[in-house]
């Protein structure tokens, strides 16, 4: 499994501690020191089948501070991937890589640690 996760996130915390109880390993990457490129983004989102906005963190500062809310609507995908690739703190976490090719993203990774 591969996480991405930020050190000071809770739900990333609270991801890393049932994994570590579970005795699951995993590779861990933290999203600010290797922000996502947006072609990683881009397969992500074609992988998953989630509305773009699922990727975003909209409950970050950078999200706020720049009204994407209100420019996210009028983005193309390839605009939303590019955005996503300019700062780490603007993507939703945790994501979460199993093995047999799934990715969770935000509250979906907990739900699906949860029953592991």
């Amino acid at each position: 499994m591969k996480l991405i996760c930020y050190k000071r996130c809770t739900t990333c915390k609270g991801v890393e501690k049932m994994l570590d109880e579970k005795g699951i390993s995993y590779d861990y990457r933290d999203i600010k020191e290797e922000n996502p490129t947006a072609e990683e983004i881009k397969s992500w989102h074609e992988k998953t089948g989630l509305a773009i906005k699922r990727f975003f963190n909209t409950s970050g500062k950078v999200y706020r501070e720049n009204n994407i809310k209100d420019k996210l609507p009028e983005m193309s995908n390839d605009e939303a991937y590019d955005l996503l690739a300019t700062d780490g703190m603007l993507v939703k976490r945790p994501i979460l890589f199993t093995d047999e090719g799934d990715i969770f993203v935000g509250p979906d990774v907990k739900k699906y640690v949860e029953n592991l």
